[in-house]
């Protein structure tokens, strides 16, 4: 009877196509008198295993990027690779000149308040004909001078022309420090992410050698005269584990680039996917992130600056006073025509000075002063709806990660439990498989089961900790 319902089972496993995983083709025992089993009609070699692929020379023909020594046969801390990020990433070095070139720009807002030195000088030759016929004479001139001036007042229209540089500057220095922010949340994403494809590595070994357990306890029922078509879920098996062992490669290539170090660095982490509460002071966190993101001080400072352009197109209005000073030397020189009554050369030179204050007052350029200045009021207007609508993001932004922080916190318990159920489960699966009560599906679906569970226990873990650093950015900290 048990004999028949074992057959009847294995008919049913062959009917619905679902075969044991890995288990190749038996040879029915002499004592049988089933025909001998065909070949599979094609089976899927396993290719040869092959080494690990060497990463790709680096570029020719451009400047090397670096590969830190303290990554060199050593595992690297979170907060390591955080400081290699923010010391080789390109965009920082970008930034920290786009900073630099906007304080220059300070200082030739102000440069007009500063006193004015000019120079100036020509010189010529000049030829003049006989009256008579005879020849030509020449005259050689020529001048040089040196004007000082100075703005003495402009009703404040450098000053606030300085103020709207220097606002605009420390929104660049803004955008830095937002930066400095995203490298830092990139490098603790791209770490974990390396740390989450390391375990489901680990995770992908472990359903293999359970298959491969499994394969052999299964050889002996199927010794009865039927075979399986392919090898489901040894074969299943090992492609996920090749999945997993390349996705290991493609994050620290990811971590490498976000670092800003050689692509092909041998960059190896610490294993940090674990559970450690994250202390949270619920009520402070929107007023930590008013205070400490720089996008709220940038869009703040730009609206600065828009109110200090309204300042300086408005007084565009009115004159300017210089004061102004030239001093300077001329003089000819010349060797008369043939009929002049002088047999000499002659010089005609001195030296000229002069002092004086200047009053310049556009009084109307055809509406284009007017225009300005509307359109300085508007951009005012517009850079402090930007403020409000920062403030909008900002809080967006810490309630969003607060929430898949929990999200993320209350998940890891429940994975948890899902792995302790599904390994009882495939325990149990297990043995009555072995006692010949269950078939191949049961035994199968429970591993299954088991792996994914493991697989989202350390994607909750790997959320976990992405999360922590999502809602540090969101906060302003790094």
């Amino acid at each position: 009877m048990m004999r028949e319902q074992f057959a009847l089972s294995m008919a049913l496993v062959l009917t619905l196509g679902i075969l044991p995983p890995g288990v190749r083709a038996q040879t029915p025992p002499p004592a049988t008198t089933l025909p001998p089993a065909a070949p599979p009609p094609a089976v899927m070699q396993t290719p040869p295993s092959m080494p690990p692929r060497e990463p790709l020379p680096p570029p020719p023909g451009i400047r090397p990027f670096a590969t830190p020594q303290e990554l060199v046969g050593r595992e690297l801390g979170l907060e390591e690779a955080v400081n290699i990020g923010l010391e080789n990433a390109p965009l920082i070095v970008a930034r920290i000149g786009d900073y630099i070139a906007a304080q220059q720009r300070v200082n030739q807002a102000l440069a007009p308040l500063l006193p004015q030195l000019t120079g100036s000088g020509n010189f010529g030759r000049q030829r003049s004909l006989s009256t008579f016929g005879g020849d030509a004479g020449y005259n050689d001139f020529g001048s040089a001078s040196v004007t000082a001036s100075q703005l003495l007042f402009d009703f404040g229209r450098t000053w606030a022309a300085k103020d709207a540089a220097k606002s605009n500057a420390a929104a660049f220095k803004e955008v830095l420090e937002s930066q400095k922010l995203d490298i830092s949340q990139l490098v603790k994403t791209q770490y974990f992410t390396l740390l989450l494809s390391k375990r489901l590595v680990q995770v992908n070994l472990a359903a293999l050698d359970r298959a491969e357990v499994n394969l052999r306890s299964a050889q002996g029922f199927f010794q009865v005269g039927t075979q399986p078509q392919s090898f489901v879920d040894v074969a299943n098996a090992r492609v996920n584990v090749i999945r997993a062992q390349n996705a290991v490669n493609l994050a620290r290539v990811a971590l490498n680039a976000a670092m800003g170090i050689a692509v092909n660095a041998p960059t190896e982490v610490k294993d940090l996917l674990s559970y450690s509460q994250f202390p949270l002071n619920r009520d402070d966190l929107i007023g930590e992130a008013l205070r400490n993101r720089p996008e709220y001080r940038q869009v703040k400072a730009l609206a600065d600056s828009a109110d200090a352009t309204v300042r300086q197109t408005f007084r565009d209005f009115f004159p300017n006073l210089f004061g102004s000073g030239t001093y300077g030397v001329a003089g000819i020189t010349g060797v008369p025509a043939a009929d002049s009554r002088s047999t000499n050369g002659f010089i005609d030179s001195g030296n000229q000075w002069n002092v004086g204050l200047t009053l310049s007052w556009s009084i109307f350029d055809g509406g284009g002063k007017i225009a300005r200045y509307k359109e300085s009021k508007a951009n005012l207007e517009a850079a402090k709806a930007r403020v409000r609508d920062t403030e909008l993001q900002v809080w967006q932004n810490v309630e969003q990660s607060y929430l898949n922080l929990g999200e993320a916190e209350e998940r890891i318990g429940a994975a948890q439990k899902a792995v302790e159920s599904a390994e009882e489960n495939y325990q149990l699966a297990r043995g009555r498989f072995d006692a010949g009560v269950a078939n191949i599906i049961e035994l199968t679906d429970a591993q299954l089961a088991l792996t994914q569970a493991q697989s989202d226990q350390a994607q909750a873990l790997s959320d976990y900790r992405i999360g922590i650093a999502r809602l540090e950015r969101a906060l302003g900290r790094r």
